[in-house]
């Protein structure tokens, strides 16, 4: 069943009891009307460089192992990687930047991520965004943010008995794991809230660690305020972090 309202949203994320299921859930979900107009236009207008593709066109599942203990948290999917692969951080520069690090760090069996059929296999990590479906400008509204959160929670209640380590990839990621921690974990967020910092980590008895990541968009890459060894260091931390290390 398709999920058109928050409550839909709620009632069908609580009701998942593995993985699988969410993902379909997340897959089927209608509830924020600007956020489907927009990834219908982009799948169905499409880049040029993409003309002869299906796109997905739909909301992005989480990807990698039900028993990771590294979550791996971004913003939204992008209009012409994740809403037209049907993978998260797949077919786009982020995903360069993003899987070459984990392969580095041995967290992927490869550096590329271009399709959902690549072969492409994570370990001990799973990534997934706080807003499933690609929006306009990659600005979600906040009653976007809030309708998606249920299938935030319920991910992160699904691989709870192994995570460890959660890395925040930029400052909206890092604002929606506080709610994560009372949703999930019955832990009230810290006050006033850790700022969010490349490097910055938080550490509450009873919850994963929370580490910042500046995000692996092209702005920041390009310029040169997210570098490959400030990336490794971030992953070395969450190793670390997961007894991975």
């Amino acid at each position: 069943m398709s999920s058109r309202t928050r409550e839909d949203v709620f009632a069908q994320a609580a009701a998942a009891r593995e993985l699988s299921v969410l993902d379909a859930g997340v897959a089927d979900c209608f509830a924020c009307s600007r956020l489907v107009a927009w990834r219908e236009d982009v799948a169905a207008t499409k880049r040029a460089a993409f003309r002869d593709q299906t796109y997905w066109g739909r909301p992005v599942p989480g990807f990698g192992p039900a028993d990771a203990s590294i979550a791996i948290l971004g913003l939204a999917p992008a209009a012409h990687g994740g809403n037209r692969t049907g993978r998260i951080f797949t077919g786009d520069r982020s995903g360069d930047v993003l899987f070459a690090a984990l392969h580095r760090a041995g967290l992927a069996n490869q550096a590329t991520s271009v399709s959902a059929d690549d072969g492409l296999a994570l370990r001990h990590t799973r990534i997934f965004a706080a807003v499933r479906c690609a929006p306009p400008d990659n600005k979600p509204l906040p009653a976007e943010r809030d309708t998606c959160a249920p299938w935030l929670h319920r991910e992160v209640s699904l691989i709870k008995p192994t995570l460890r380590v959660v890395v925040a990839l930029g400052a909206f990621a890092w604002a929606a794991w506080w709610p994560v921690l009372a949703s999930v974990y019955a832990l009230k967020p810290p006050v006033p809230r850790p700022r969010f910092g490349h490097g910055a980590r938080v550490v509450l008895p009873g919850a994963p660690d929370l580490l910042g990541c500046y995000h692996v968009s092209q702005q920041n890459t390009f310029t040169g305020r997210l570098t490959p060894a400030m990336l490794d260091d971030v992953f070395a931390s969450a190793k670390a972090g997961a007894g991975l290390a």
